[in-house]
């Protein structure tokens, strides 16, 4: 990933520009920026996003390259590229260096929630919980 700052002194004090490959069959994980909305601009390949709004309603959208997408401050969000050869390229634009990320899994899995508490919660057991959690990084050693 890289990242840059820009000023713009007639349109916004400061945009804040990261591109990244998206390699082929990745996904960005589900995560919000509690702080910012983020415009991401597609440069090469395609990518499937969507945002799940505050009625717990999915908004997703396949892009190619040339296309734009807002995900909406707050709300959680996530970018997959499902092509299983292809990587992806996409440049996300914040108005602040702090757009502040906050990933789903890693918040729900990694900050001692009760293993009963997220069975429930996910209408699971206890095994479902410590089997899933496995997967995703960050959270091997935590149960």
């Amino acid at each position: 990933m890289c990242c840059l700052s820009v000023e713009a002194k007639d349109f916004l004090s400061e945009c804040f520009l990261c591109s990244s490959p998206v390699p082929s069959s990745s996904v960005n994980r589900p995560h919000t920026h509690p702080h910012l909305a983020e415009l991401l601009f597609l440069l090469g390949g395609s990518l499937e996003v969507g945002f799940v709004d505050m009625t717990n309603k999915i908004f997703m959208q396949t892009l190619q390259a040339g296309d734009l997408f807002v995900f909406p401050k707050g709300l959680v969000h996530y970018q997959c590229n499902g092509d299983s050869k292809n990587f992806a390229i996409a440049v996300s634009a914040f108005v602040s260096a702090n757009a502040g990320t906050v990933s789903v899994p890693s918040s729900i899995f990694t900050n001692g929630i009760d293993d009963g508490i997220l069975a429930k919660s996910f209408k699971t057991d206890v095994c479902e919980i410590h089997s899933g959690n496995q997967g995703w990084p960050g959270t091997q050693a935590l149960r």
